[in-house]
């Protein structure tokens, strides 16, 4: 009996070695190089974002099939509009609205996080403390999406924008790419489908209008805004020149 029992401990214990055996050998190795993969793929997707625009984003496509779904017609409506022929009205109506540190932070604004905190511990209507690095990194690179996946990636792309783009790139790209309407995507065709007119030559209040609906784009119009947009609009336009942005 006792020859038997030290067999089958004996074999268990070469089960164990086998199985760390193959772990070492194969999984770790693998997994390493499945980690190191991604962080070069994705610094150098980055890098070359940095230069080249992005053709389109998950978004885009999201609410376009949305639309179909729905019976509607499929709509992407987008054109590229360079940061130095865009209105300087829209891109300090966007810090004004939207990240009011956006020069001095480094992605994240950990005041705004705080507040966003507070603000959803005491029941009150939620709010994300999300920068415009952080915006970009999500609209971009990512998905919509509330997991905490998702979350850890677009820290992990932020502090990657932050590190090889400009705070200029980002507010390009940010105001080129962000949904503005019901399939308009991007500063010049939020213009051309709201007021009839370039984004080069917003006024301000028409670039508040335009940055005031951002929170829910879907829902609010910047043709017919209601009292809330309209507060809110006025509240940019107040304090637009306090702002400075990226030369």
């Amino acid at each position: 009996m006792a020859i038997k029992r030290s067999t089958k401990t004996n074999k268990k214990k070469v089960s164990k070695a086998s199985k760390g055996s193959v772990f070492k050998r194969i999984i770790l190795p693998w997994t390493l190089r499945a980690f190191a993969a991604f962080f070069i793929i994705s610094i150098l997707w980055v890098i070359v974002l940095r230069f080249i625009n992005p053709p389109i984003t998950h978004l885009m496509l999201q609410r376009a099939f949305e639309r179909k779904a729905a019976g509607k017609e499929w709509k992407i409506e987008r054109q590229w509009l360079a940061y130095s022929d865009m209105s300087d009205n829209l891109k300090r109506a966007a810090l004004a609205g939207e990240d009011a540190h956006f020069m001095t932070h480094h992605g994240f604004d950990t005041d705004a996080i705080k507040q966003a905190m507070e603000r959803n511990k005491e029941g009150r209507t939620l709010r994300g403390g999300s920068t415009i690095s952080q915006q970009t990194a999500k609209n971009v690179f990512l998905w919509p999406g509330r997991s905490w996946f998702r979350k850890g990636l677009e820290t992990y792309f932020t502090v990657l924008i932050e590190v090889f783009w400009s705070k200029k790139r980002i507010l390009e790209v940010y105001l080129n790419v962000i949904e503005m309407g019901q399939g308009v995507y991007g500063a010049e065709a939020a213009s051309q489908y709201y007021f009839h007119k370039s984004g080069r030559s917003l006024t301000k209040k028409e670039a508040a209008l335009i940055i005031a609906i951002l929170p829910s784009p879907q829902k609010w119009d910047a043709r017919r805004p209601s009292a809330y947009i309209n507060r809110r609009a006025n509240a940019i336009v107040r304090y637009l020149n306090y702002y400075k942005i990226p030369e």
